[in-house]
């Protein structure tokens, strides 16, 4: 009867969960370096704390003045 050969079988396993890894580190990687290059929101979300400076629509708004919620 012959014998299984366990061990090739079990580094085949290592390599490959090893090659999925580094597979998904080098996209997590790419990501990131896209999401530093572009610091625009990508919703277009406008950050409601920070000072509006005054416009014709809204001149009574003062840049050290909060927006009421």
């Amino acid at each position: 009867m012959a014998r299984s050969n366990f061990s090739f079988k079990k580094r085949q396993k290592e390599l490959e969960r090893k090659k999925k890894q580094e597979e998904k580190r080098q996209r997590r990687m790419a990501k990131k370096e896209t999401e530093e290059e572009t610091p625009v929101e990508a919703d277009g979300d406008v950050d409601l704390l920070a000072p509006q400076p005054a416009t014709e629509a809204n001149p009574e708004a003062s840049a050290d003045e909060p927006l009421a919620p």
